[in-house]
């Protein structure tokens, strides 16, 4: 597995190694013996999926305190820009965003550590994501940010009209409304 570091320490893009024949292809999404050495060693404890069809954008999401999540992306089927912002009050790249190309051709991964707001688009006619979190999801202890928050201006790639959202979504507070409180 290649592993290659993003501008925002601690976010990584995980690039398996894919063995392919004629049959098809294999690659090992999560193996312990592997992440361990890399710091990676967490115990997950929930795997989600979401199915989207394009221009659908979910997030930005969070979970505070205790509850945080660490997780680790991927598209199984179609693509999607994957974004984490850095919501470590005490990180030089705090309120600073990320954002990866994960499909299921490049079958890359995104590993997001707790402390980041998460949200995705789909690019493709539709896509199912999967994610393993470290930690159990808290209705109580959710956040959002608003996707289109001018201070955080993380590029969606796609036009701006094409955005699907939820009402949820829709109504999530400005980043400058939260930052002191997390």
């Amino acid at each position: 597995m290649k592993i290659r570091e993003t501008p925002i320490q601690d976010l990584l893009i995980l690039e398996p190694k894919i063995f392919k024949d004629p049959r098809g292809y294999f690659f090992e999404i999560y193996n312990q013996k592997t992440f361990s050495p890399l710091g990676l060693d967490l115990q997950y404890v929930q795997d989600n999926e979401s199915f989207s069809n394009y221009g659908t954008l979910r997030g930005l999401h969070f979970q505070k305190g205790a509850y945080a999540q660490a997780k680790l992306v991927r598209a199984v089927q179609g693509e999607i820009w994957d974004v984490a912002v850095d919501l470590r009050a005490t990180s030089p790249t705090f309120g600073k965003s990320f954002g990866t190309r994960l499909s299921s051709e490049n079958k890359n991964q995104f590993f997001i550590p707790r402390g980041f707001a998460h949200g995705f688009v789909v690019l493709s006619e539709s896509a199912l994501v999967c994610y393993k979190c470290d930690n159990f999801y808290s209705p109580e202890n959710e956040g959002g940010i608003h996707f289109a928050d001018p201070d955080l201006a993380v590029d969606w790639i796609i036009k701006p009209e094409e955005i699907v959202v939820s009402d949820k979504d829709r109504e999530n507070p400005s980043f400058r409304s939260i930052r002191e409180q997390l």
